[in-house]
């Protein structure tokens, strides 16, 4: 008999009919005449009740029937005679797949995230993780759904590049050549060219240029894929491994960019209300009981949009002291951000940055000083969007280019898109585990991604 998932066994009202299921019990009780044996299979955040007659079945098999113990139990799905759950399965066929001993780190009693973290192998088996990781499929599924529903294609940008998108040079080095003993040219420097690409290349920080070309073709594109920083952050926001979903479109200016991501902000936190109840419904009772009401609002008012002027303005005039000093020119700090969220109570665009504090890629705008940049905050997370309009004109973004000593020798391709039929475009990243940050609740962005990868830790 083929054996059927939990969470269609917990839907079904086929009373008597034979069934079998697979799983890892969560927990047994009973007394001596029944045993009680929950299990779950992943499928859902609740587990399906059995009920194992003592009489039928010998203690030598039920005795290694433990927590974290792996079953297969075939019997009659009936209506529940208890409270919590509407069907049980009465056992008539227990076997036991896999053991558990004592030394299982997962017994039934409260476990920090912070210790889960170091069992990261064994926690997508508990309540928070497995709600979390099929939040997170629900997620990718709707961020590919909405690009292809509204005629975008995927792109697939490259993992290993040889540019920096961002400037920053903080990237992670990739090289066949010898650690210990590298050949070098004869001014003493590693000599790249010996590599495996002939060049010195990185993990990629972003695939926002490679989209860029994408678009100038395409027209409509998007990447999702999986993106480095080697920066030493240890802060509950920061990996060093992350996932970006980085969307560019020709023919976009700034107010098509922002009208896009507003929308698909709204799109996908109403999938995950419409597609995860079971799932935010735990979250929300065991770690914000604001998150559903949270989230409900974002999706229920338009977003605030300002100039990133106008902000600076209304953040000095505000009476309040801030840790870090605000003043026209600077980048803005998480406290700023989030007095800005909560002084408007909705998410804000924030537009026209200064062009010294951004990428060099963005729009200058004619006063000379700002660039068409947007970022959009959200209540506690702080930025979970970044974007801009591109600049197309090719004498500005070379001249840029060398105030900010990006090689333009390297970034001879992303200079050609601005030679031969150049256009209007605009583009925006929005960091994956960010949003899972704010659709799950959690706190500590190694917790909505199954192996996180953060300074002195790749275990798993």
């Amino acid at each position: 008999m083929r054996h059927t998932r939990v969470n269609e066994l917990l839907k079904s009202t086929e009373y008597g009919k034979e069934v079998a299921v697979k799983g890892w019990v969560r927990t047994k009780r009973g007394n001596k005449q029944v045993a009680f044996v929950a299990v779950n299979d992943g499928s859902i955040i609740h587990s399906i009740q059995l009920v194992v007659d003592l009489s039928k079945f010998s203690e030598e098999l039920l005795k290694p029937i433990t927590t974290g113990s792996c079953i297969h139990a075939k019997g009659l799905l009936v209506q529940s005679q208890g409270q919590g759950q509407t069907v049980e399965i009465q056992v008539n066929h227990l076997e036991l797949l896999g053991g558990a001993d004592e030394t299982f780190p997962l017994q039934k009693k409260g476990h920090t995230l912070e210790f889960l973290r170091e069992v990261a192998h064994l926690r997508p088996r508990t309540n928070t993780f497995g709600a979390i990781f099929r939040m997170r499929h629900h997620m990718a599924f709707a961020i590919h759904k909405y690009y292809n529903d509204r005629g975008f294609y995927y792109l697939h940008s490259p993992i290993v590049t040889g540019s920096d998108a961002e400037g920053a040079g903080e990237m992670f080095r990739v090289t066949t050549l010898d650690a210990v003993n590298p050949p070098r040219t004869e001014d003493g420097a590693v000599d790249y060219a010996q590599d495996f690409f002939g060049k010195a290349t990185n993990l990629t920080v972003s695939g926002q240029l490679e989209g860029e070309l994408g678009a100038m073709a395409l027209g409509l594109v998007y990447t999702f894929g999986p993106t480095f920083r080697a920066e030493n952050s240890n802060t509950p926001r920061h990996l060093a491994e992350f996932w970006m979903i980085e969307p560019e479109m020709a023919f976009y200016d700034l107010q098509d960019n922002m009208d896009l991501a507003e929308d698909f902000l709204k799109y996908l936190i109403q999938y995950a209300l419409d597609n995860c109840k079971d799932d935010l419904e735990f979250l929300n009772q065991m770690y914000d009981k604001e998150l559903i009401a949270r989230l409900q609002s974002v999706v229920a008012n338009p977003f605030e949009r300002l100039t990133y002027t106008n902000a600076v303005d209304l953040l000095m005039n505000s009476g309040k002291k801030f840790e870090f000093k605000v003043e026209w020119g600077t980048d803005l700090q998480k406290e700023h951000e989030n007095y800005l969220v909560e002084h408007f109570k909705r998410p804000v665009i924030l537009t026209d940055y200064p062009k010294h504090i951004k990428a060099f890629y963005m729009k200058q705008n004619d006063d000379g000083k700002t660039v068409r940049a947007m970022d959009i905050l959200f209540p506690w997370i702080g930025e979970i969007i970044g974007g801009s309009q591109r600049e197309e004109n090719y004498d500005k973004l070379v001249t840029r280019m060398r105030e900010m000593h990006i090689p333009e020798k390297e970034m001879w391709w992303y200079l050609d898109t601005r030679k031969f039929g150049a256009c209007e475009h605009a583009g925006f990243g929005l960091g994956f585990e960010r949003l899972m940050l704010f659709v799950t609740g959690m706190t500590n962005i190694r917790d909505v991604i199954p192996f996180p990868r953060t300074a002195k830790n790749a275990e798993f």
